[in-house]
This record gives C-alpha cells, structure tokens and sequence, in this order.
C-alpha cells in the first residue's frame, strides 16, 4: 500500500477522530506532506517510539500509540504476566495525558491488569516503579528533550529497564500483524476502572521513591552544613521534576532554593525556551538573573521527564558558563569517590559504568583512585544490563553510571538514568565543596589540572523527510567502504566497526570487539584521541563524538576542531 492509499484508508475510516480527519482534510492536496505522513509507520525498537505529533503513520497520534500498546500488550501476554500489571506514566508534553488514556484502554481490553499515574511523573520513578511494584512492564509517553512538536512512547520491562532487542522485535511484529484500526482492542476507560483492570496510583509511589533517592546520598551532613548561607537555583524546564526536585531538595536540608517561576508550570508547549533541554544555556537565562540577583553559584536544570540534568556555574570572573554532559559525570565519579573515602564506605571492588562514547577523563579519575570502569553500548539499558549482572556475581559493586547525554544514576533502585536523583547530587557535591571554601567551578579546574584538558564535542547531522534514512545508511556504509586512514592531520592507528564486531588496526591486525553489534563507528588517532560515528536511535540524525585531550585547552580546542572539518568534509 503506497502513501496515497494509507491517507485514502485512514479518511474511509468511519470512526476517525475529528481532529485528525479535520488536520488530513486540510493536506489534501499537499502530496509531499501527504507523503510525509504516510511513506513509512514510526519505526518501533528498544527506545520505544518518537516522532511529530501529527496525523499518519509516522506521526504520534492515538492511533499509533494504541497500536503500539496492542503489540506491548501481545509481549506481555506471551509472557503470562497480564496479573502482575503494566505501569502508565508521562511526562508534560502535548497529549501526553490522551495517549496514556488510550495505553490504558487497550491494555484494560486485552486483560492486562493496569496501573496509571495521576499525573505527570518522572521517567525514573517510573522505573523505580516497576521494581518496587514488580510490575511485568511499563509505558512512558514522552519525547524527552525534544523540542514540543514531538513526543514519543517508550516500553519497559520488570527490571526496570527499557525492553530488550529481543522483546522490541516481539512487539514490532505483533504491530505489523495488526490493522491500526480494526486489529487494535479498546476498552471504555471508566469501564476499566469499573472492572478493576485500570487502577491510579500517585502519592504513595512518590514518597517512597523520595526516600529512597534520600537513602543514596553519599555525605548527608554536607548540606545542612553550609545551609544557612548556601543558594541554588532550580528550574524543571515545564517538566516532571517540577515537584520531586524541590522536594527532594529541601528533605536534604537545603533552605535557600530559588525556583524558576515560570519555568514551574507544567506545559507541553515550553513557551518560556526554544527547545527544554538542559543542555543549552539559553534556556536558563531566566535562573541566571535570579542567581545574579541572589548571589548563587550554581544553578540546576532537569529536561521535561526529569531523566537528564544540566548544570551552569558562576566562574572566578563572575560569568555563568554550562557543564558539559561529560563534565557532570566527571566531577560527580570524583566526589562519589572522595566523600566515600572519607567516610570509609568506598567498597574495595567498586566500579563506574560509561557508554563508549562518553568521555576518557572518567577512565583517568577512576584508574587514579584504583576505582574499575567499564564501558557499555550507548543506551542506558546497558548501564542497566551491567548492573543486574553485579547483583548477580558480586563481582562488582555499582557506585555510579552515566552517560554523556546528561544522564547520571547513583543507587540500584532503578534502571534508567534520574535527574531527581542527579539535582540532589549535584547540590550536596556543591555543598561539601563550600564548606571547603570551594565552588564547583574550582573543583572543575582542579580536575582538569590534575589529569589534563580533556575537551569533547558533539555534532549533530540532520537527515529529515522521506529519505532521511536511506541516506543516513548510505553514510555510515560510505564510511565503511572508504574509512579514512588520516583526519586532521593525525594518522588513523584503528577503525573499528561495532556492527561487524571488528577492530581494524593501522598495522593490518584484526581484533573481536566484546560487545553487542550496534551500528557504530569508531576512528581512533595516533595520539589516543577518538572519534565516535553513529546514528541516534530516536531522531533523524547521525551524531559524531569528538573526545580529545591534550596538555593545554587551546591545544585540545585546535584539535578538536580540525577533526570536526575534515568529518564535516568527508560526510558530506
């Protein structure tokens, strides 16, 4: 079926929404949008579902999102686990709270029995959650940092985690199997709590989720030591952690909380910022005027489902810069590591867990502090992986994991990354620098003077449109084709292909690569510097990680930069 007969299917539909009838009727003679709806459903894998809230097979509409949780619902039933439930959650996004109404319905009529937040929650309680419930599986409607055009659908499984490749193909299958119309069953929702099979759940879950994000941290005392004098400004971004946060903040003993009033109120068109990601400055500008008002240091962010923190300091010259994603995870290895040392709780066989692309300055701060480091695939499931492993074997002990995507996780209570978790990290780590007559500004420079300047960049590749992955795909198999044996001016020594599970070296030696096969490529430069290549797995993008380092910052810029040219070159 081409694109015009899906659009011709979906207006000879007699039960379509109106307003989806309304928005395809008034595209009716735009081919090209008809085809950008219609030329290929949302591609379901491991990270759920993501895409334009729109009409059509490639939109988020309740249609896709009821078709999705009939293929969830197939995976759950398979497993015999439909008594032990599915959690429901979402973050603040538009039509958040009528796709997860819909996730209900569907499963309620498939005889799962269903559990639903009240209202909008934190992608981390929902997978501490899952845990604490011993639910068989969970739904998150959100689209994380996206900007408000989007949100998404994400699957997890009882441990907590997102679901497996294995399960992602199991559900993929059960919703190509079915019409998206006739083939999806559907429950009256009232009728489901009348039956028992859909039932809220709410302030119970978040108090004990607090106490225990309240139980991981590492110096209890380092905050209501200084917290007389001691500022911080917060803002959710419109988001989930617009109540947890503060919350969790003030239990720990923090008076002096300046929130971003406007930023406070929860809404899905995040009308105070270009795009609510934590990762641009510009969304603070807000918190910054407030810090520079009240004489604050440090200022927190966390993205609408409150999974990713951001962070921006004041400097010794009193200007206020942002953390990188990296940097956070940096700072947060050495103090978890020093605060336990002090205390004397650092276990002997403690270990941190990264992605491959995140970077190598963690390597250095753990390796100096006989602290294990291992590196997953990107993705925090397999940081999750990882850690129900040591649980198993003992063989380690999980202190810490993060990603450079703003995403940080101290504690095994949960299995995907926790800003809830990370904001109150972040403030106590703060704290117990103050009270040393530190900022965390001088913690960085410290960091970086005693292990060198290490610099990371990331570039975003934009593939939109019918086409977008065709030739994203022809890209990296370019790439594989042809890899390059010299970017910026510094000689290749390996490529390593992590789809075939191949380490290429300079000198025509082959090594296995131990990890699972993953579409990314890797080009490592005479100096140890590397260059990471990989599609996202939830926008049409492929990202390029630049991680160096060198003796100076203006050396490591240089090289930085260099590499970014000749890539740039060579991708296009």
């Amino acid at each position: 079926m081409d694109f015009l007969q899906q659009y011709e299917k979906w207006l000879g539909f007699d039960g379509l929404d109106k307003e989806l009838r309304d928005e395809l009727l008034a595209i009716k003679n735009d081919e090209k949008e008809i085809k950008e709806r219609f030329y290929a459903p949302l591609s379901f894998g491991t990270a759920g579902l993501r895409g334009i809230i729109r009409a059509g097979i490639n939109g988020m509409n309740i249609y896709t999102v009821a078709q999705a949780t009939q293929g969830l619902a197939v995976l759950v039933n398979k497993e015999n686990r439909a008594s032990d439930g599915v959690i429901i959650a979402s973050d603040t996004r538009i039509k958040s709270d009528e796709f997860v109404k819909v996730c209900a319905e569907v499963l309620a009529a498939n005889g799962i029995k269903t559990f639903v937040f009240d209202a909008p929650r934190p992608t981390p309680e929902l997978s501490y959650a899952l845990r604490e419930m011993k639910a068989a599986a969970g739904i998150n409607i959100t689209a994380s940092h996206n900007p408000k055009q989007y949100n998404g659908y994400k699957a997890y499984w009882s441990d907590g985690a997102q679901i497996s490749p294995e399960q992602a193909v199991i559900v993929s299958d059960a919703i190509n199997s079915v019409d998206i119309f006739t083939g999806v069953k559907r429950m009256d929702f009232d009728e489901g709590v009348k039956a028992g099979l859909i039932n809220i759940i709410g302030k119970e879950i978040d108090e004990k989720y607090m106490q225990v994000v309240l139980a991981h941290r590492i110096n209890p005392d380092a905050i209501p030591a200084v917290a007389d004098s001691f500022k911080v400004v917060y803002t959710p971004f419109h988001g989930t952690g617009a109540v947890l946060v503060p919350e969790v903040l003030k239990r720990a003993g923090l008076k002096h909380l300046f929130t971003v009033a406007e930023q406070m109120i929860p809404d899905g068109n995040f009308p105070t910022v270009k795009s609510p990601n934590p990762e641009d400055k510009e969304g603070f500008a807000t918190g910054i005027e407030i810090a520079k008002k009240e004489g604050c240091d440090l200022i927190v962010g966390t993205d609408p489902d409150a999974d990713r923190t951001g962070v921006i300091l004041r400097t010794s010259d009193g200007e206020f810069i942002p953390l990188t994603g990296n940097q956070i995870g940096v700072m947060l290895i050495s103090y978890i590591i020093e605060a336990r040392k002090l205390t004397g709780n650092l276990p002997k066989n403690a270990c941190v867990i990264k992605s491959i692309v995140s970077t190598p300055l963690a390597d250095a701060v753990c390796e100096a502090n006989g602290v294990k480091l291992m590196e997953v695939l990107t993705g925090f499931k397999f940081i999750g992986e990882k850690m129900t492993e040591f649980e198993e074997t003992k063989e380690y002990t999980y202190i810490f994991g993060f990603e450079e995507s703003y995403g940080y996780l101290c504690g095994g209570y949960a299995r995907d990354k926790d800003a809830v978790s990370a904001s109150m990290l972040i403030v106590e780590m703060a704290a117990f620098y103050a009270k040393q007559g530190k900022t965390l500004y001088d913690v960085l420079c410290g960091i970086f003077e005693k292990y060198g300047y290490y610099v990371e960049g990331v570039q975003n590749l934009a593939f939109p449109g019918v086409d977008g992955a065709d030739k994203m795909k022809a890209l990296m198999q370019g790439l594989r084709d042809n890899a390059p044996t010299v970017i910026g001016g510094k000689k290749v020594i390996s490529f390593s292909d992590y789809k075939a599970s191949v380490k290429k070296n300079a000198d025509g030696t082959e090594e296995k690569i131990q990890l699972p096969k993953s579409d990314v490529l890797l080009f490592v430069t005479e100096c140890g510097d590397k260059i990471f290549v990989r599609p996202s797995g939830t926008e049409p993008k492929v990202k390029l990680y630049y991680l160096a380092n060198d003796k100076t910052k203006d050396a490591v810029d240089k090289k930085i930069a260099e590499y970014t040219k000749d890539m740039t070159a060579l991708m296009n």
